[in-house]
């Protein structure tokens, strides 16, 4: 599988996602052809080798007529891309993308995703950055996307209605559930459509996955930053085994005062919003106290979440959060004919391509109660599937 590695050390804009693209072998012609039956008028693309911080990188950029530059609308935005003749695929996606960012500022500004005046955002440069960006992904055969935590800027910049905080209201908002840190830079280190870019098209954020590099790639940023050079940089190989792997948000506790009544229920609670998994372990705090450790497994943006309920339905003063990355299998669900009627199984792929079944607790239970059998004996015709598929 091809995957690509996104490293934003210098953070991650439009015009610098698709100067990575380029700089890592998409080519310009095939990109410039692509995008040119979108419905606007008047621009003209460029990509140039410029340097930052003595490493070349390529700097992709946009030229609109000022007319051009008007505010728009989804509803617009969406013609526009849908009266274009890229590939379904593309078109679907780009509109998710613009979606996601209607949203975003629909819930900032308190109004309708079909209102929300996009700005810049709508502009002409800003729609061509990001679906040059979706093109060249198209066009490069990337399957899957990996990025690194995210740098973000502080500080006061100008905006459409005046001075706002960096990150922007619309950037921070994007990056909810997505591992981010202070680059310590007094300047917009991301972008909101570099944000929409990054939270629609990548699986995990975290450490680079696996792979085996063939191309690496350098998009260049406009400013000049006083600590690091503005590029971002691209990684594109293969993985190198058959293992997906995810980002999740891992939240603990010592827990000393809490019954195990309200453990229960709090466990429930947190599976009910959304937890991978709840565990209790067993531990001695200080003053030989014994205790329990609270564990949850969630995705990150389910994060909020979670944490609300532990501070709701515990007694912990504080909750520990770490960002990781965990490899799993390849899984489905699967309706099997058993004596009893049909079964739901698990479906899992290893890493040789091998098919393994395993039962599911709550199907084997529901059988098992229907029928007035023994539970174990439904697990072991349900295990045994695999012996014999």
């Amino acid at each position: 599988m091809k995957i690509a590695y996104l490293d934003c050390f210098s953070g991650v804009s439009g015009d610098m996602f698709v100067g990575s693209l380029l700089d890592a072998g998409l080519p310009f012609e095939k990109l410039e052809g692509s995008i040119s039956g979108l419905n606007l008028n008047g621009y003209k693309i460029s990509a140039k080798k410029e340097e930052r911080g003595n490493i070349f990188g390529t700097k992709f950029t946009v030229f609109l007529p000022e007319e051009s530059q008007k505010v728009r609308y989804l509803r617009e935005i969406k013609q526009i891309l849908t009266g274009s003749d890229l590939p379904l695929s593309v078109i679907e996606r780009c509109i998710l993308i613009f979606e996601k960012l209607a949203m975003t500022e629909g819930e900032i500004q308190h109004i309708s995703p079909d209102e929300v005046p996009f700005h810049e955002l709508g502009a002409g440069n800003s729609i061509i950055d990001m679906v040059a960006a979706v093109v060249g992904i198209h066009l490069l055969g990337i399957e899957r996307f990996f990025v690194s935590r995210i740098p973000v800027g502080s500080g006061i910049m100008a905006g459409v209605h005046g001075k706002i905080p960096v990150p922007s209201p619309a950037t921070i908002a994007l990056l909810k559930g997505i591992p981010i840190y202070d680059s310590g830079q007094d300047v917009e280190m991301v972008t909101p459509p570099g944000a929409a870019l990054i939270t629609s098209l990548c699986s995990s954020f975290g450490p680079m996955p696996p792979m085996t590099i063939e191309r690496v790639g350098y998009g260049v940023g406009t400013r000049t930053l006083a600590d690091r050079p503005n590029l971002l940089r691209m990684l594109i190989g293969n993985d190198i085994d058959r293992q997906n792997l995810e980002t999740v948000v891992v939240l603990e506790s010592n827990l000393d005062d809490m019954s195990p009544e309200l453990l229960g229920y709090l466990m429930d609670k947190l599976f009910d919003a959304g937890a991978m998994d709840v565990t209790f372990s067993h531990i001695q705090m200080k003053k030989n106290r014994p205790a329990i450790q609270l564990q949850v497994v969630g995705r990150p943006e389910d994060n909020e979440r979670l944490i609300k309920i532990i501070f709701r339905e515990s007694t912990t003063l504080g909750i520990r959060t770490t960002y990781s990355q965990r490899a799993v299998l390849k899984r489905e669900e699967l309706i099997v004919d058993s004596p009893w009627g049909t079964m739901r199984v698990k479906k899992i792929i290893n890493q040789d391509g091998a098919t393994v079944l395993l039962p599911e607790y709550e199907e084997c239970r529901r059988i098992a109660k229907e029928n007035n059998l023994a539970l174990r004996d439904v697990y072991l015709w349900a295990t045994a599937l695999s012996k014999h598929p």
